[in-house]
């Protein structure tokens, strides 16, 4: 079973690379990230006719994450994280699909920091390890995938030196990531590739898939009982250079049954 990530940046702009991944590399399970679309106006005839369940939790012009599903419909479990009951933004996903609970996270980007933005980010990702708590608790085989917005090592980076300043590579966004994996999670790429130098994201801005200038900040993380089944984990890297691409390229783990 092949379950992905994927931040498409904007569902309907990417529409055509989507489906064509999906119709190329047959995922059963993928966790998109920034739809960039209301629930009202998503896409689902475009996801349906490709052969996917879509479950979707959007919002306009901005956020959104969604669960598709090959030949089934993801049941939604929970959307939205607790503790913070003023937050609208659409970033949390979860859902059943095929024995395991899928999670679809967009985890808040956090620049400028200092600042709210960076506060926000650090109060989001406390409240997703209070969610994870809750679900190693519960001994539920289960995937955290999703964009988080973390570069977790120097050797997930072109540079060791680039971005420093940058909300992704702070040490308490790093702090918080590395608290949540250990607690008992499983970083599937990492897991492949403890050497680093796997990028999973390019910007568009100053030729950066050109120049090969990219990191790694979409994850996949499994509970105890799904690492144990971990067959492989890799990144559809070619797919960042197709026209109209997104500027994330999608990652997947395979599991045994």
């Amino acid at each position: 079973m092949k379950i992905a990530t994927f931040n498409i940046n904007g569902i309907k702009a990417r529409m055509p690379r989507l489906i064509e991944w999906l119709e190329e590399t047959q995922p059963d399970v993928v966790c998109c990230q920034e739809l960039k679309s209301s629930d009202e106006t998503m896409p689902t005839k475009e996801i349906e006719a490709a052969g996917y369940g879509f479950l979707y939790h959007g919002q306009k012009g901005f956020n959104g994450v969604a669960i598709l599903a090959k030949g089934t419909q993801p049941v939604e479990v929970q959307r939205g994280l607790a503790d913070e009951p003023e937050d609208e933004q659409s970033r949390y996903l979860e859902a059943d699909v095929f024995g395991l609970r899928v999670a679809s996270i967009y985890l808040p980007n956090g620049n400028p920091q200092p600042g709210p933005k960076f506060d926000y980010k650090l109060r989001w990702m406390k409240r997703l390890r209070g969610r994870a708590q809750q679900l190693l608790a519960q001994e539920i085989p289960t995937i955290l995938a999703g964009d988080y917005n973390v570069i977790p090592h120097a050797d997930d980076i072109w540079s060791p030196t680039a971005m420093l300043d940058d909300a992704l590579r702070q040490p308490e966004s790093r702090d918080a990531y590395f608290r949540l994996l250990g607690d008992g999670w499983t970083d599937a790429i990492r897991s492949r590739h403890p050497a680093g130098g796997v990028w999973t994201f390019w910007d568009y801005q100053a030729g950066g898939w050109q120049r090969d200038h990219g990191f790694r900040i979409d994850h996949l993380l499994l509970s105890p009982s799904v690492a144990d089944r971990l067959i492989d984990a890799q990144v559809d890297r070619d797919y960042r250079g197709r026209e109209k691409a997104s500027d994330h390229t999608p990652v997947w783990a395979e599991i045994s049954a």
